[in-house]
């Protein structure tokens, strides 16, 4: 007689390769406000963490096609981690614009990047809520809304900054520099946005 054997389904741990990616997004982040705050050296950490959450990014996508069930909805847990994505690309391209453009960051630069580096880490707190204390991770989605606050006040007064200046090409870069900061933190905004949408359809 053949012995039959029973396979249950795979449930990799989706979350928690979101959580990984979040992470590793965190540290990349805190490279980047370090390298804003003139830790030159801290460019580099920030590459190596682009590559690193592309491993994560990947590993999460294959744990979504071999899930039998998810914690979210698979789309969701994709956003997100897209989200994460567009924001560590967005990290990496800020310091490599800034090589390219032959410019140092600036105290403007330290503040815009230090509220995305904190505003990171309320959505790497959010992640770790998700599955479970659902109101937890709404309520440090929220503080992750609240952290980009900051960069609105620092954007409008970098740009007011540049008015004193005459060098235009200075003036030129200054301005892409503080955009695309400004950019990846509507990156971020979306994630936590993201955060809100997933847990009200979970409710």
């Amino acid at each position: 007689m053949t012995e039959r054997r029973w396979f249950l389904p795979r449930t990799p741990d989706v979350l928690g390769a979101l959580r990984a990616q979040s992470a590793v997004t965190v540290d990349g982040l805190d490279a980047l406000a370090a390298w804003a705050a003139g830790d030159a050296a801290a460019a580099e950490r920030v590459r190596e963490c682009e590559h690193v959450a592309d491993d994560r990014k990947r590993e999460l996508r294959a744990a979504l096609s071999e899930a039998f069930s998810t914690p979210l909805e698979p789309e969701d847990i994709f956003q997100l981690s897209t989200g994460l994505d567009r924001v560590m690309n967005a990290a990496k391209n800020i310091v490599r614009e800034a090589e390219v453009l032959g410019r140092q960051p600036d105290p403007p630069m330290a503040e815009l990047a230090a509220a995305l580096a904190e505003g990171t880490r309320h959505l790497a707190d959010a992640f770790t809520a998700l599955g479970g204390g659902r109101g937890l991770a709404t309520a440090a989605a929220d503080a992750a809304l609240e952290s980009q606050h900051r960069v609105e006040h620092a954007y409008r007064a970098g740009m007011s900054g540049l008015l004193d200046m005459t060098d235009l090409h200075e003036v030129a870069a200054r301005r892409e520099l503080y955009r695309r900061l400004a950019r990846t933190s509507d990156g971020l905004t979306d994630v936590a946005e993201r955060v809100w949408y997933s847990v009200l359809k979970e409710s």
